[in-house]
């Protein structure tokens, strides 16, 4: 038997790759946390403290309807390009944001950078899922693990400092040569041979998504806001997106290449593998972008102490992700995922519990406990579904995962910010401590629902170990070496 750490690691044949691919990886990483650590001091120079879940929601649901057309196009014309695509469309929008001159402006350049993150976000999934087997990726998921581990101190570390001592602009900024490095990275050492072929683009589908879920988006955060919930623009959002929601399926199935292949979630791991994913991205966005608002409103604290709050959720998610591959492949995937929805749940029920005691150190802790678990949760899950499918379906399964994902966080902000600008509108404004300690105990009790939903789709697995007949199929790669 070889050394798995000299086929996988940078000394190996795919070592400039992986090098690559965790340059490429450390884009995304780094975005995830230091934006919202900087958020107080954007509502404080542009204004609208209502509309900074925008923010994150434009910026989700850009990757979130763009994932499932990039996937497509690299089960057809290859990777390479769909994530070279991806950096640069992230490189223009992290240009065009640090320009930004108004919140409306910054809100337009987030949707830019969205479209980039969902090219990325996925190619570096699904190349490393083409890579290397099952086993590999367990080591794998270590080097990837690693990035995200240095991104959450660096990221927030960042967005305290240069929201405290110099600009925010510079959370924009910082992204330029990080994205040129990672574009020169992978166009010099990823290589891959495609049978390029026509495809067909379902704009009918993607249109239907976009306009579905903005609508819906629309009307979360807005109800009660700039209208009241029962008004005719309230309605007619919700009616909007319910009806092109409920259209999409149909479009779907009469589509020669759908946006989005629905068909997929007929198969039961799939499905629930899908279900889990889109718990994860509502619990991640919960907490990166409530918790610094909370702390920095509540408390006082400075910029770069809410930061190490947001960094501890995202130090305790590859932490756990580092080890989850000895987790699944001796007691399967779903165990796995099963203990790590467990450990979310008791998190987030914590933070709800202490939600009216604000305390620094506490959200810190938790916040830990909540990022294990989640990296217990998510890295199983998608492995189970790419291990269940050949080549040719990688990328649109992969990208299905990662829809959810985004879809799950960008409706999930959307929620939790129509719970806080409701209470804070109902209260004192967002300058009470008392109100926003009450909107901020609310969002963490319906982040604790979240858990517990995730948690309920994740029992519904097929169990068995990685070898398991639910977990692979004829052609796909063995689940361990010989």
């Amino acid at each position: 038997m070889s050394d798995r750490s000299t086929t996988v690691g940078f000394r190996s044949e795919r070592g400039a790759v992986l090098l690559a691919l965790m340059l490429t990886t450390g884009l995304i990483a780094i975005d995830a946390t230091i934006l919202a650590t900087a958020v107080p001091s954007v509502v404080k120079e542009l204004g609208e403290f209502d509309q900074f879940p925008w923010l994150f929601s434009v910026y989700l649901l850009a990757q979130a309807v763009s994932v499932p057309l990039y996937s497509k196009l690299a089960d057809t014309i290859g990777r390479k390009p769909v994530i070279l695509a991806g950096v640069a469309l992230f490189l223009l929008g992290s240009v065009l944001a640090t320009a930004a001159w108004n919140m409306s402006s910054l809100i337009v350049f987030r949707v830019v950078q969205g479209l980039g993150a969902g090219a990325v976000a996925p190619m570096s999934m699904t190349i490393v899922g083409d890579l290397y087997s099952v086993a590999e990726r367990a080591l794998v998921q270590g080097y990837i693990a690693s990035v995200w581990a240095v991104s959450s101190v660096v990221g927030p570390a960042l967005g305290g400092l240069f929201s405290q001592f110099t600009s925010w602009r510079w959370i924009f900024a910082v992204n330029i040569p990080l994205c040129l490095i990672a574009g020169w990275a992978l166009a010099r050492s990823y290589h891959e041979s495609v049978e390029r072929r026509r495809h067909r683009i379902d704009y009918a589908g993607a249109l239907l998504l976009t306009v579905g879920l903005t609508a819906l988006i629309l009307a979360l955060l807005e109800g009660g806001n700039a209208w009241s919930w029962l008004s005719v623009p309230s309605l007619l959002s919700f009616g909007v997106g319910v009806a092109a929601l409920a259209a999409f399926p149909f479009v779907e199935r009469r589509a020669a290449e759908p946006v989005l292949d629905l068909s997929l979630l007929s198969r039961p791991l799939i499905r629930t593998t899908t279900l889990v994913s889109l718990g994860v991205g509502a619990l991640m966005i919960g907490i990166t972008s409530f918790v610094p608002t909370y702390l920095e409103n509540a408390l006082g604290v400075v910029p770069l102490v809410s930061g190490a709050a947001v960094a501890a959720l995202t130090l305790g998610w590859p932490l756990a992700a580092s080890t989850a591959g000895r987790l699944y492949l001796r007691h399967g995937y779903r165990r796995t995922v099963m203990i790590g929805t467990g450990i979310t749940v008791a998190g987030t029920a914590a933070l709800a519990a202490t939600g009216s005691w604000p305390n620094a150190w506490v959200v810190g802790a938790v916040s830990f406990v909540v990022g294990f678990g989640l990296g217990w949760t998510a890295a199983p899950s998608l492995i189970a579904a790419q291990a269940s499918v050949d080549w040719n379906e990688r990328g649109v399964v992969t990208g299905l995962n990662v829809f959810a994902r985004s879809a799950g966080s960008a409706v999930g902000v959307a929620v939790f910010g129509a719970i806080a600008n409701n209470v804070i509108a109902a209260g004192r404004g967002e300058t009470d401590y008392a109100t926003i300690v009450a909107a901020s105990t609310w969002v963490f009790v319906a982040i604790a629902v979240s858990a517990v939903l995730t948690w309920l789709a994740g029992t519904r697995m097929p169990p068995g170990g990685v070898d398991a007949a639910a977990y692979g199929v004829p052609g796909a790669e063995p689940a361990s070496p010989a």
